[in-house]
């Protein structure tokens, strides 16, 4: 006996296949940003992730971070709708129960992945790492799985959803018999208050990348707010970086095939400056330009004759953590933007900036933009 709710015409392939529509483009393009994101922090690279545009990953890791928040409300109703169909009797054949156990099964997969993919990723938008596994990994893996399931559930499901986008949002013809029940809430009005719930979880937070919507952003956790307006990730008391990048003694040490030289940071304000303007783009979703100023990098590796192309492994005064030490690619070496940071905005860089030095790329990942800089050695 089907309980008051499964009986809603709302429940129908009509909805399902429209907010499914939706929620599959969300996901597409979150799957898709996702893959350039991971591949921009690979240390192989073997096409070289470009230096062009300077905004390209700003573009891309937001429309990320927004497509998947998007998700969040179009997979609620999109579960809803087609929830009197998971909690179903199995057919009474063996034939028809393993067909329809399968499904049932792919879709647990889907949703499960999907699920977890939503979940973890608001909280890394917030900075929230209650877990000990690797986000990324953990995301790249879960990705695969959540897309192949929802590749085979759009194979099975295609002519039921072919059919129902091509009728009648209010056709019943493909209703289950007993989803007769009428409420105060259309099937247009489900569907217009599904976008609208989805517009506005996207309004609400895009303002970490969108600067013109910080004001209406009311849940954007990066408003711009920092020294230089920009926000910060990782403070220095964090790193455990405080005494020994406002030391003295601080010295940056290049390096290339056994030499090397070592300069303090007035060695470095008395070379060369170059200001340029860059975006800083976060894997939570968050971005600013700022007025970066400093020596050129390609500068600091002729001090030591490191050839053109050579590839260049960035290491910070951190103690540890996943990213002390990164690898620059060759093209970002080269790149006249490529800079190691000294000012922001006009102003000496902030500790927790990356003070005394910090690297600043075109259209590199934030996490590879290596704070308090130690060591740059270039290898062939």
């Amino acid at each position: 006996m089907p309980t008051v709710r499964e009986t809603s015409h709302l429940r129908s392939a009509a909805v399902a296949a429209r907010v499914g529509r939706w929620l599959g483009i969300c996901f597409g393009i979150a799957f898709l940003t996702g893959l350039v994101s991971h591949y921009a922090q690979n240390p192989s690279q073997p096409i070289p992730f470009p230096t062009n545009p300077s905004w390209g990953y700003r573009l891309t890791q937001g429309l990320h971070v927004t497509a998947g928040i998007a998700c969040i409300p179009l997979l609620l109703v999109k579960l809803w709708s087609v929830l009197p169909l998971l909690v179903r009797g199995l057919p009474a054949d063996w034939a028809g129960r393993a067909r329809d156990g399968a499904e049932r099964a792919s879709i647990a997969v889907l949703v499960s992945a999907s699920v977890f993919l939503l979940v973890t990723g608001l909280l890394n938008s917030t900075q929230w790492y209650p877990w000990d596994f690797s986000f990324r990994r953990s995301h790249y893996a879960l990705a695969w799985i959540a897309t192949g399931a929802l590749l085979l559930h759009l194979a099975v499901k295609l002519p039921t959803i072919r059919e129902a986008l091509g009728r009648d949002v209010d056709d019943t013809a493909l209703d289950r018999p007993e989803a007769v029940v009428r409420g105060g809430l259309s099937r247009r009005g489900l569907l217009r208050s599904t976008w609208v719930a989805a517009g506005l979880a996207v309004l609400a937070t895009a303002g970490s990348t969108v600067p013109w919507l910080r004001r209406v952003s009311v849940l954007g956790v990066r408003s711009g707010d920092g020294p230089g307006g920009v926000p910060v990730n990782r403070t220095a008391a964090a790193a455990g970086v405080e005494e020994s990048a406002s030391s003295p003694a601080y010295r940056l040490v290049v390096g290339y095939a056994g030499t090397t030289v070592s300069l303090t940071r007035d060695d470095l304000l008395a070379m060369p400056q170059r200001s340029e303007e860059l975006p800083i783009a976060c894997v939570e979703g968050w971005s600013a330009s700022a007025v970066w100023t400093g020596v050129r990098l390609r500068d600091l590796l002729d001090l030591v004759d490191a050839p053109r192309g050579a590839e260049v492994v960035v290491t910070s005064l951190q103690e540890r953590g996943a990213f002390r030490a990164t690898l620059l690619q060759g093209n970002f070496a080269d790149d006249d933007r490529t800079l190691v940071a000294l000012a922001l905005s006009g102003e000496p860089l902030d500790l927790d900036h990356g003070y005394p030095a910090r690297l600043i790329a075109p259209n590199r990942p934030g996490v590879l933009q290596t704070k308090w800089l130690s060591r740059l050695e270039a290898v062939t």
